[in-house]
């Protein structure tokens, strides 16, 4: 299946690293010009460089800590005077954050709520009237398949990440008038930068490759995604071959949600 972007623009919070970065590649090998957006200068400056290579539209990177509401705003006024409106909006930027309920302090629970939930609301909100006029928009929210199935110890993600699917809910409820369609991606185990963490932080003696396919051997389907292929599903869900698809929480998990 041939999909084509072009003359479409993408924002893609968290583009530099893993899911997002791999997201922004299939976008802009597709024909969107695509805007990527996290904190790490580094990280940003080395994506924005790879993509180059590939692309097809055009590549835009920009420095933003999207837990700051006026960091976003600042932002925004970028895009708009050097680039122009957004047709899609891909809600990224996050990180693993689970502990015992009891041990979670006030400025955790915010932190999360900020960067999983407030940016996504933040985000949309400033999209939402450009993509109304042009009667076409599509926005993404990754989140993750705690979102439908917590368990214990799982908070605060869980709790954020279910906020998440009920605001991409109320949004896609808004927006299927107005062509605007507002869908979810609710991860399981990805090979990503989040596991390359995990693996540090466990203190492991064997390779990353060692502990990406013994993590991946207790799962469904007998190993964990890849970013590439939640890359697949996010490019479908953008272009207009999702052309009757809103208001979706898929599971992006191999098999391994409980909960359809």
């Amino acid at each position: 299946m041939e999909i084509n972007l072009s003359g479409r623009t993408a924002l893609i919070t968290g583009g530099s690293l893993g899911l997002g970065f791999a997201m922004a590649k299939a976008l802009s090998q597709a024909g969107s010009n695509v805007i990527i957006v996290a904190r790490n200068e580094e990280n940003l400056k080395a994506a924005h460089q790879e993509l180059e290579k590939t692309r097809s539209g055009e590549i835009f990177s920009y420095r933003c800590d999207v837990q700051d509401a006026n960091e976003i705003d600042h932002l925004f006024n970028h895009i708009s005077k050097d680039i122009g409106p957004v047709d899609i909006l891909i809600n990224n930027a996050g990180r693993s954050a689970a502990k015992p309920f009891n041990l979670i302090s006030d400025e955790e629970w915010q932190d999360d709520i900020d960067l999983k939930l407030m940016a996504a609301i933040r985000l949309s909100r400033l999209v939402w009237e450009d993509m109304k006029q042009k009667k076409w928009g599509r926005i993404i929210n990754l989140l993750n398949v705690y979102a439908k199935a917590p368990g214990a110890e799982t908070a605060p993600t869980s709790i954020t990440r279910a906020a998440g699917m009920a605001l991409t809910k109320v949004l896609s409820a808004e927006g299927a008038g107005h062509n605007i369609l507002v869908n979810a991606m609710l991860i399981g185990f990805i090979e990503s930068d989040q596991i390359k963490r995990r693996y540090e932080a466990s203190g492991s003696n064997g390779s990353l490759e060692t502990f990406i396919k013994e993590a991946g051997s207790h799962l469904p389907m007998g190993r964990m995604g890849t970013a590439e292929e939640c890359a697949n599903l996010a490019l479908f869900l953008a272009s207009d071959k999702a052309s009757y698809v809103t208001g979706c929480a898929i599971n992006m998990d191999g098999g391994l949600s409980k909960v359809p």
